[in-house]
Formats: structure tokens, sequence, C-alpha cells
């Protein structure tokens, strides 16, 4: 889903809180603003979603997989769609299934909590629908081809609700923040829109300012 909520039902989309955590004014700039550029890292990613992100089901010995499955919770407003679902067989559940949220991701293994908070907001949607506790999901990543275990605990649970709570401030106020240049901006695909180094400060936008028209004056 591209934007951070439902025309329909105002509620904020799962993708959103993982972009509010990892930078306020990439999320705004995404789910606010409409701003998207693709990189090589985004490209990566949309084909490693694409390949999960097909729907349907199948059966692997005491596990049913469920692919693109579409996600919802009414108590906190959000909605988007889960990459895969396993569904454990455990007789001591309701139902004797046990959901198990599995969100893909590019790169080599590592501890993002920007990707835990999107994957527990999925566990939200997951109990609700399923009227039963989620206690822990996977993130699987691309590059080292292997799944990390999540816990859901309360730590995390909280870090996700106030995630869901800045996103809809953000939404509903139409703002986005001032760039906070990190070494991280040199990953985000919207480093050439964003400017975090000419934004941030009057200062460096005067500078850009003189830059641009040096190099204008040379060409």
């Amino acid at each position: 889903m591209s934007g951070a909520s439902s025309e329909a039902d105002n509620s904020v989309v799962l993708s959103a809180l993982q972009h509010v955590v990892f930078c306020e004014r990439q999320a705004a700039l995404i789910h606010v603003e409409r701003v998207w550029q693709d990189n090589a890292s985004t490209a990566e990613g949309n084909l490693l979603h694409g390949n999960a992100d097909l729907p349907g089901n199948e059966k692997r010995r005491n596990v049913e997989v469920a692919r693109a499955v579409l996600l919802r919770c009414d108590a906190l407003g959000i909605s988007g769609r889960a990459d895969v679902v396993e569904y454990h067989m455990d007789p001591t559940v309701p139902g004797g299934k046990q959901p198990y949220p599995v969100e893909y991701k590019r790169g080599k293994v590592k501890n993002e909590l920007a990707d835990k908070v999107q994957l527990c907001a999925q566990a939200f949607c997951l109990e609700e629908m399923h009227g039963m506790a989620v206690p822990r999901g996977a993130l699987f990543y691309g590059q080292s081809h292997r799944r990390v275990d999540v816990e859901f605990d309360t730590a995390l649970r909280e870090r996700t609700k106030t995630a869901i709570k800045r996103m809809r401030e953000l939404i509903e106020t139409n703002m986005v923040p001032p760039a906070e240049p990190a070494p991280k901006c040199r990953s985000c695909s919207l480093e050439p829109l964003c400017l975090p180094n000419v934004t941030n400060r009057r200062t460096n936008a005067s500078e850009y300012l003189v830059q641009l028209m040096h190099r204008e004056d040379k060409l």
C-alpha cells in the first residue's frame, strides 16, 4: 500500500510505521506529501516482496502458509498486508492454529527497531482478527537468506503503539518534520529530494544556493 491511511476508514497503513521509526521526515514525505523515488535498494526490496506477495496458500507438514494476507486492527486504526502469515498447528490454542507473521526485508540480518515495529503491528492485527495472542513472528532478510525470530514483548508493543500515534499526528497535522542529517540518510532513496544537509539549517540552504550558482556559471 502506498498511502499512510485508507481513504475509506482513515487507518494508518502498516508500512508507514516502519518509515516513521526509521525517520519521521521520510515518513511524512512519503505518506503526507506523497513523494517517492526508487533507488537500487528499494528496487531490490520490491523484487523480494514481489516474490513473497503472490496471493495463495500452501501447506508444509504442520504449517499452513498464507501469502499477501490483508490485515486490520480497528482498535488501533491500522491496516495493510502481511507478506506471509504462517499458521502453526497447535492444539493448545483456539482453532488449533497459531498465527505467525513473517515480513520480508532486503539486505543482511540486522537488529532494526523499525522492522520489528512493523512486524509487531501485524501481530496486533492478527490478534484482533483471530481473537488470540500472537506472541512472536519473524523477519526474513533476503541477502542473508535467513529469518530472525522476534518476540512481541511489552516494550516492543508499547513502542509500536507510540509509532502508530506519531504517524497519525503527522497525517492529521500535515506536518513534515525538519531534516536531521545522519549516516542513515545515505541509504535513503529520498535523500536527493529531502536534501538533509541543505534543509536542516538556513545557513546550509544559502551555501547550497551559492554552490548551485557557481555550478551553473561553469556550464
